[in-house]
């Protein structure tokens, strides 16, 4: 076909040569484009039923800290922590397909998340106030960004250096007068478990991705031998806290196994695969802020100056990280 003429010449009609018009269809175009970018980009904002449900996942884990502070009354942290994540794979197992190709991944994830991280966090909760742990773990957040820059070859930058100093002085801070029911070996051991859940956001980047039921399902279904082994070494009269548990320690499990685990997620992914990071991430920051409120609510734990002061540093510097580098974070139950 001459170059001059037109595809319809193919069907039979004449062919008439094309007239150049300059540049103003194509600006037209990408007009057009970018309005319809732009309108995409405003109908994918989060509606009031939205932040609703952001805001009910984080009331959820941010109440898990006392919640968990409660039923270490009843069960050592690996006892609490076995039977809970037995409960978590009964409840998805059977449910969900089995993640092939992923299996050895969710295998060496378990040895991190469930063998170190949350031993460490239910075993500092024994010496530490729910509220101020779920400032504590947020540590989480700056200790990821210096993963990443060693793992990724993030840039830090001098904004969230300034963040994470802001997030450790804030600990400090918190550490300065611990008093209370908290003590520093305690918190301690808060702040190495937030280095681990910081490890197992890199493992998750590496693992790529994957349905997070059935990453739950199988962490739990690998975690539960683990910290039940772990028992057995460690601890003693597994049996008699199991069949001394009343129903309200019971109701503990239920809820750290079925609302923090299973509900949260199925409220949450929705959410992470319709909006952007930058919308969802944020809520991350209210984690504390119910922690902390149901710390002295439910358990008549003191609202000290130092928490006060401590934990808007904490969560002033945590933010500062989040609005530059928001992936760097997986949400998830820290407790």
């Amino acid at each position: 076909m001459p170059a001059s003429c037109c595809g319809v010449q193919m069907m039979g009609w004449p062919c008439r040569k094309r007239r150049r018009r300059g540049p103003t269809p194509t600006l037209l175009l990408k007009g057009q484009g970018l309005g319809a970018l732009l309108s995409e980009r405003f109908t994918r904002l989060m509606k009031p039923i939205h932040m609703l449900m952001a805001l009910a996942v984080m009331a959820i884990w941010g109440t898990n800290f006392a919640v968990s502070r409660m039923a270490l009354h009843q069960f050592q942290p690996l006892t609490l922590m076995a039977v809970r994540f037995g409960l978590v794979a009964l409840l998805l197992v059977p449910f969900v397909k089995v993640p092939r190709g992923k299996l050895r991944q969710i295998f060496f994830y378990s040895l991190v998340l469930g063998g170190l991280h949350f031993p460490l966090m239910l075993s500092g909760m024994k010496g530490a106030e729910a509220s101020t742990a779920s400032i504590v773990i947020q540590l989480q957040v700056p200790f990821a960004s210096i993963l990443a820059a060693f793992f990724f070859k993030d840039k830090l930058g001098w904004r969230r250096g300034l963040g994470m100093a802001v997030a450790f002085s804030g600990v400090a801070v918190i550490a300065g007068k611990s008093g209370g029911g908290s003590d520093l070996a305690h918190l301690g051991l808060i702040v190495l478990a937030a280095a681990a859940f910081s490890f197992s956001n890199i493992q998750l980047k590496w693992m790529g991705s994957i349905d997070p039921f059935q990453l739950n399902a199988y962490m739990a279904l690998f975690a539960t031998p683990q910290l039940l082994l772990m028992s057995l070494v460690m601890e003693t009269d597994q049996i008699g806290q199991i069949t001394g548990a009343g129903w309200e320690n019971w109701a503990y499990i239920a809820y750290m196994a079925g609302m923090s685990t299973v509900v949260a997620y199925a409220l949450w992914q929705p959410l992470v695969k319709q909006f952007d990071v930058n919308q969802t991430v944020p809520f991350l920051m209210l984690v504390p802020v119910f922690g902390v409120g149901s710390g002295v609510l439910w358990l008549g734990e003191p609202m000290s100056l130092n928490l006060i002061l401590g934990g808007l540093l904490v969560v002033g510097g945590v933010g500062i990280i989040l609005i530059r580098r928001p992936r760097i974070v997986v949400p998830r139950t820290t407790v």
